[in-house]
């Protein structure tokens, strides 16, 4: 499954520290955040759990997420 999500992620090093602890706790195929895109958009490949728990994840790590629509 491919999870899409829409996130407050901004800067280069943020992006490695959610990268990094996604891919710490989770078992992901790839996963990547867009910093240029206006919806800063973390893409997640491969996902094997659901959404809200993703979703429940990256808001502890301290930013905004939710499904891009």
């Amino acid at each position: 499954m491919i999870g899409i999500f829409k996130t407050n992620i901004s800067s280069p090093q943020e992006k490695q520290q959610m990268i990094h602890a996604i891919e710490s706790q989770f078992i992901v195929g790839s996963c990547h955040v867009d910093i240029e895109d206006c919806d800063k958009v973390l893409r997640i490949a491969g996902l094997q759990v659901e959404e809200n728990i993703i979703i429940d994840f990256v808001k502890n790590q301290g930013f905004l997420c939710e499904v891009l629509e």
